[in-house]
C-alpha cells in the first residue's frame, strides 16, 4: 500500500514498505524510467529473508511532488525523510541503473555515518564530467541521445522523444520494451524473451509514466550535470555489480567507480547485459545482510543470514549471480 511522505521541500513523496514489518530496512532505488513497483522480490521472499524493503518514486513521477533542478545528491535528503518519518534508525540502500547514482549519493553523505550500514550500485552510470572515461563507448545510440540531449540542454527535443515513448507505453504497456528490442543484446533478451519479467517491467514503465514524462525528465538531466557527490566521503562498503556485456550502461562506468571509491567491492558477471540486475537482486540481497551481520546490534534478531536461506528448494531452479549459489523459486523472486 502507497503512503505519502512529506519530501524536505514540502512536496510529497510516493512510499511503499513491503517484506517483514520488523525487518532490517533495506532501501530500493528505482532506475530509469521507473517506479516504486520495482522489479523487486515478492513480499513473501522478503519476510523470509527478515527484509523490510523501501521503495519510492523520486520527485517527479507518480504521486511525488516535481524538484526541477533536482541533484543526484538531493536523493539522501528524500531517504532521510522517509527513514525518520519511517521511525527507521539504520538502513542499507540498494540502486539499479539510474537509482545506482542515487544510492551512491547517499553512501557519500555525511549525515548518514551512523546510519548507513552498506551500499550496493547494480549497473549504475559514472558522473558525467567523469575524468578519464570515455562516457558514451559502447552505450546504445538511444542513450547516447538522450543525454546528450540533456547535458546539452536541447531540452525540446529530449522532452519530444520521451513523450513520443510515453504515449506508446499509454497505448500499449510493453512500448517502450518494443522500442528498446532492436538494442537488445544477450542475456537482456533472453530477460525480455521471459513472459512474467517482461510484464513485471511493463507494468514499471507503466506506473511511471501514467502522468507525465517529468521524473524521466529530470532523472536524466541530473545524471547529465554535476552529481553534487564526493566519492571520497563513502567510508562504508559498497558492491558494484555490473553485466560484463551491458551496452545500455557500459561496465566501463563501474570499473572508473571503482577506482574512485575506497572500500567497494566490484562484481563483473560475464556474459550478462543491463536488465540482469533484476534478476540478481535476490543474491545483491544477501550480500546485504551478510554486511548487516559483521554490524554489531545492527542484525535483525532472527537466525543468522546462513539460516534464512535455509528453505527447500532443492527443486527449484538455481540462480547464480557472482555471489554465490543460492536455491531461490522462481515463483518467490520478483514482481
Amino acid at each position: 500500500m502507497t503512503q505519502v511522505v512529506r519530501a524536505p521541500g514540502g512536496g510529497n513523496l510516493a512510499v511503499e514498505v513491503t517484506g517483514h514489518p520488523a525487518g532490517q530496512a533495506v532501501f530500493l532505488l528505482h532506475g530509469t524510467p521507473g517506479s516504486l513497483l520495482g522489479p523487486r522480490p515478492r513480499g513473501i521472499f522478503l519476510y523470509r529473508l527478515g527484509i523490510r524493503m523501501i521503495s519510492y518514486n523520486r520527485p517527479g513521477y507518480p504521486g511525488s511532488t516535481r524538484a526541477k533542478g533536482r541533484t543526484i545528491a538531493d536523493a539522501a535528503a528524500d531517504v532521510e525523510a522517509i527513514a525518520d518519518h519511517l521511525g527507521i534508525d539504520r538502513f542499507s540502500v540498494i540502486g539499479r541503473s539510474g537509482g545506482a547514482p542515487h544510492a551512491l549519493a547517499c553512501a557519500a553523505d555525511k549525515r548518514f555515518r551512523d546510519r548507513l550500514i552498506c551500499t550496493a550500485s547494480l549497473c549504475g552510470l559514472a558522473p558525467y564530467d567523469a575524468d578519464g572515461l570515455d562516457w558514451f563507448a559502447d552505450m546504445v545510440e538511444s542513450n547516447i541521445t538522450a543525454y546528450h540531449d540533456a547535458a546539452e540542454s536541447d531540452l525540446p527535443a529530449l522532452i519530444a522523444t520521451f513523450n513520443q515513448q510515453a504515449e506508446q507505453v499509454r497505448n500499449n504497456s510493453q512500448g517502450l520494451i518494443n522500442t528498446l528490442r532492436p538494442e537488445l543484446v544477450g542475456s537482456d533478451r533472453e530477460v525480455m524473451g521471459d513472459v512474467a519479467l517482461r510484464r513485471i517491467i511493463a507494468r514499471t514503465h507503466v506506473e511511471a509514466l501514467r502522468e507525465s514524462v517529468d521524473g524521466w525528465i529530470d532523472d536524466v538531466i541530473a545524471l547529465a550535470h554535476p552529481w553534487g557527490v564526493d566519492f571520497s566521503d563513502i567510508t562504508g562498503p559498497v558492491l558494484l555489480w555490473h553485466g560484463g556485456d551491458d551496452v545500455f550502461i557500459p561496465a566501463s562506468h563501474t570499473r572508473w567507480l571503482k577506482t574512485q571509491i575506497d572500500k567497494s567491492e566490484l562484481r563483473l558477471l560475464s556474459g550478462a547485459a543491463h536488465f540482469e540486475a533484476i534478476k540478481v537482486l535476490p543474491q545483491i540481497l544477501r550480500w546485504v545482510l551478510d554486511r548487516v551481520d559483521e554490524v554489531p546490534g545492527a542484525g535483525f534478531p532472527t537466525p543468522g543470514s546462513s539460516e534464512r536461506l535455509r528453505v527447500d528448494h532443492s527443486e527449484q531452479p538455481m540462480v547464480d549471480a557472482g555471489l554465490g549459489n543460492v536455491r531461490v523459486p522462481v515463483s518467490e523472486q520478483l514482481c
